[in-house]
């Protein structure tokens, strides 16, 4: 056991980053949301064109969201949190936004580093990524 716990360890040491692509910015206009299901996320390209990937695990209890395109946020089905396209609760349990995964972008492709979510307890613009 300890022996492939040891393995395990120096192998994500090893692998360091993960990145996830997830499409070419210009497949993307002010609002889009689209799921990331390979990475069980969401990415977000926000009204100043700035892009951010959001965990879709509600920070209340854990359970799954699911992107409202008429409403415009993030649904939790469990206990009816909401956030906004940034990640931003707007209506509790919930009391913090959801994580965040930094993102890339090169040569025009979006790709996100899954290995390391972020925890945070507001939105601030240095969680986004420009264009």
């Amino acid at each position: 056991s300890s022996l492939l716990r040891a393995r395990k360890t120096r192998y994500a040491h090893q692998e360091g980053a993960r990145y996830v692509d997830a499409g070419r910015v210009e497949s993307f206009k002010p609002g889009d949301v689209k799921a990331v299901p390979e990475a069980m996320l969401f990415l977000a390209c926000l009204e100043d064109s700035r892009f951010i990937a959001l965990s879709r695990t509600c920070t209340h209890l854990g359970c799954a969201l699911s992107w409202d395109d008429k409403e415009g946020k993030f649904v939790c089905p469990c206990h009816g949190s909401t956030f906004d396209r940034a990640g931003v609760v707007l209506t509790s349990p919930a009391l913090r936004p959801l994580d965040f995964y930094p993102v890339r972008i090169e040569d025009g492709q979006i790709r996100i580093d899954v290995s390391n979510p972020q925890r945070r307890e507001s939105f601030d613009a240095a969680q986004t990524t420009n264009v």
